[in-house]
């Protein structure tokens, strides 16, 4: 496949996952979040803002794999 192609699925993969991903974490900080003390609160919003990275970070890389000559 090449790159121009895996650039594309993997973009709009990346928009559908983080679309879903922003409904989940506004779903937790205004469940779980909003009853923690302030310190509390504020790691949890460091980790939700942080989190959607990690899952997408195989996507990424496979994303810029260059093209096999």
């Amino acid at each position: 496949m090449r790159m121009r192609t895996r650039k594309l699925i993997g973009t709009v993969v990346m928009l559908a996952f983080i679309g879903f991903y922003v409904l989940f974490a506004m779903v937790v900080a205004e469940g779980r979040i909003t009853d923690a003390p302030k310190p509390l609160q504020t790691l949890g919003y460091i980790v939700l803002g942080l989190a959607w990275v990690l899952p997408l970070l195989p996507l990424i890389r496979w994303m810029a794999k260059p093209d096999k000559v």
